[in-house]
């Protein structure tokens, strides 16, 4: 009866440890998880969100350096290229826009900054467009091509610099949600490491028991052979 009871008891006590210690390599598979997820999210927030922000800023330089272009041409400010001249410079600018733009459509996009993109890419398509419109009219007459420029020309690089704007706030705006994402994924972490301490607690408590009980039972096997 008493080594009945006895198995009992152990095999209770082995059924314990066994969740235990299911329930710490669980843990411990979660908290890998999260680790891993807050890794990806710090390299996705340089590869996907900080250089390519970078690259629209380089992208706003360029439109800033055509517009000061088509002015040149048109003889304001007292400064003139030949228009010409201007075609060959605009041409290397939009070069330059159109590899910043195919190195950005490779990063990881959301559906907005998608949208946003595509919104730019046709905006900056109608002002190079217009670029070329108003050089062509400035070599037979710069009064017709600074009217074009006056007209249309100037809202379509305005319209180009805003939608770029609005992407470089959607590109901050994601960024702020992959910094959320990532809090919370430590969150996580810290949860995980303190019900590793309470399982730890837990064993230490169980082996004291076990031991009290070994220790209780021994005593009893003692009296009882002396008696």
């Amino acid at each position: 009866m008493k080594f009945a009871f006895s198995l009992k008891n152990k095999l209770k006590i082995a059924f314990l440890l066994f969740c235990i210690m299911c329930c710490s390599l669980l843990i411990r598979f979660l908290e890998d998880k999260s680790v891993e997820k807050i890794n990806e999210s710090f390299i996705s927030m340089y590869n996907d969100r900080l250089v390519p922000a970078t690259d629209l800023y380089f992208i706003a330089e360029n439109l800033y350096h055509k517009n000061s272009i088509i002015q040149n041409s048109l003889g304001f400010y007292g400064s003139s290229i030949h228009p010409s001249v201007g075609n060959i410079q605009l041409a290397k600018h939009n070069r330059k826009i159109d590899s910043v733009i195919s190195k950005y459509e490779l990063t990881v996009l959301v559906k907005q900054e998608k949208q946003y993109l595509n919104d730019l890419k046709t905006s900056l398509a109608h002002q190079q467009f217009q670029e070329s419109k108003i050089l062509n009219l400035v070599i037979h007459d710069v009064l017709e091509g600074r009217r074009l420029y006056e007209t249309s020309g100037k809202n379509t690089s305005t319209r180009a610099l805003k939608t770029l704007s609005a992407l470089i706030k959607m590109q901050s705006k994601v960024g702020d949600e992959l910094i959320k994402d990532s809090e919370i994924f430590v969150s996580g972490t810290k949860i995980y490491s303190t019900l590793q301490v309470i399982l730890a607690i837990a064993i230490g408590i169980l082996i004291v028991g076990i031991v009290s009980a070994s220790n209780a039972v021994k005593i009893q096997n003692e009296k009882f052979n002396l008696n």
